[in-house]
C-alpha cells in the first residue's frame, strides 16, 4: 500500500473523516503500513507507547489484564475493525506513557502506524488542525472510558 492508499484510509477512518484534503495529505506521509498475523499484538500493556494506529482491515481486540487479588484475567474493552483508531494518545501531548491495555489481532490485520510525536509537530504548526485532533481525541477517550467501565462491571 502506498501513500495515496494511506490517504484513502485516513479519509475513510472515523477519526480523520471530514478533515480537509490538504491536511489528510500531510498526515498520510507520516503513516507506515504494518501487516500483522492472527494472534499478533499491535502493542502490549506495559510497553512504552509511541504510535497511534488506524485499522485498515482485520479486527483488533483491545484488552486489559487485571488482578483484583481473588480475581485476575483479561477484560475486553473494545473490538476494533476497519477505520477505527487506537494507540498511545499521550504522545500527542509530548508526554511519555506506558500503555494501559494490549491490542491483539483476531485475524490477519493491517494498520497504518503514525508516530504521535510527528503528528504533534503538524498539530503545533497548524493550531486549527491541532484543535480538531484534540477535540476528536476527547470524544474517542470518552467512548473508551465508557467501554472500559462497562467491561469492568462484568468482572
Amino acid at each position: 500500500m502506498n501513500a495515496p492508499d494511506i490517504t484513502t484510509v485516513l479519509k475513510e477512518s472515523k477519526f480523520f473523516k471530514d478533515f480537509d484534503e490538504s491536511v489528510i495529505q500531510k498526515i498520510a506521509v507520516l503513516g507506515e503500513i504494518r501487516s500483522l498475523q492472527s494472534g499478533e499484538h499491535v502493542f502490549c500493556q506495559g510497553d512504552f507507547g509511541e504510535h497511534i494506529y488506524i485499522v485498515i482491515d482485520g479486527h483488533v481486540s483491545l484488552e486489559r489484564q487485571t488482578n483484583l487479588g481473588h480475581r485476575s484475567g483479561s477484560v475486553t474493552i473494545d473490538m476494533l475493525g476497519k477505520g477505527r483508531f487506537l494507540g498511545c494518545w499521550s504522545t500527542l501531548l509530548d508526554e511519555p506513557h506506558v500503555l494501559m491495555a494490549s491490542a491483539y489481532c483476531q485475524k490477519p490485520t493491517q494498520v497504518v502506524a503514525i508516530r504521535g510525536a510527528d503528528l504533534r509537530t503538524i498539530m503545533l504548526q497548524e493550531p486549527e488542525l491541532g484543535f480538531s485532533v484534540m477535540e476528536r481525541l476527547c470524544l474517542l477517550l470518552r467512548d473508551r472510558i465508557q467501554a472500559a467501565y462497562g467491561a469492568f462491571e462484568k468482572i
